[in-house]
């Protein structure tokens, strides 16, 4: 696993895309496709933060300088490019209760985005057909949000999934499953507590 020393390393010399593999290792997300592009400084930033936070280092100055490079590439429409790193900023920045406009901005960048039968297309434009993966993919890095969980229509998400479960292919019924348990979809209201990134 790597070590805060080893992400800072990283980060200074901008070797991004080896930054990015390596936080993705022993990650549930690591066997399945991402489909964004792991050279881009933002992705690296992101997952850095939520190691991190993960290893209770949110106090290291590397923290706060991966974080205002988070901030500083929200694009003017409240994303970071596609939905995938847009998910995954959002939740690296809303690791330690994080607040602010940046983080309405990008939880109104996906509601806004979020079709009619309740899951997210693949590309960021609304038009595009629905795609379960990046959907899935949303709800794991987000669905323990309460910020998140009130924002979007997620009861509708949950109910597409549930009534297409069958038709979802192995990596995305493997994340799926993964959210649903993240997101404890199910479980009575009293029990639907905030998990810490």
């Amino acid at each position: 696993m790597i070590t805060v020393r080893q992400i800072e390393r990283r980060w200074e010399a901008k070797t991004f895309d080896r930054l990015f593999g390596e936080l993705l290792t022993a990650r549930p997300e690591a066997a399945l496709r991402l489909g964004i592009d792991v050279s881009r400084p933002i992705c690296s930033a992101a997952l850095a933060v939520i190691r991190l936070d993960e290893l209770s280092q949110s106090h290291v100055p590397l923290y706060s300088k991966l974080v205002k490079s988070i901030v500083a590439a929200q694009e003017a429409d409240g994303g970071w490019g596609d939905l995938v790193t847009t998910a995954l900023c959002l939740r690296a920045l809303l690791c330690g209760n994080g607040a602010g406009l940046t983080i309405d901005r990008g939880l109104k960048y996906l509601a806004d985005l979020q079709k009619s039968e309740g899951i997210w297309p693949n590309v960021p434009i609304r038009r595009m057909p629905a795609d379960p993966y990046v959907s899935a993919l949303i709800l794991y890095q987000l669905a323990d949000q309460p910020r998140f969980r009130q924002g979007v229509r997620i009861q509708d998400a949950a109910a597409w999934f549930a009534a297409n479960n069958s038709a979802l292919d192995d990596e995305t019924r493997q994340l799926w499953s993964r959210a649903r348990i993240r997101g404890r979809f199910g479980l009575p209201a009293p029990l639907l507590q905030p998990i810490l990134c």
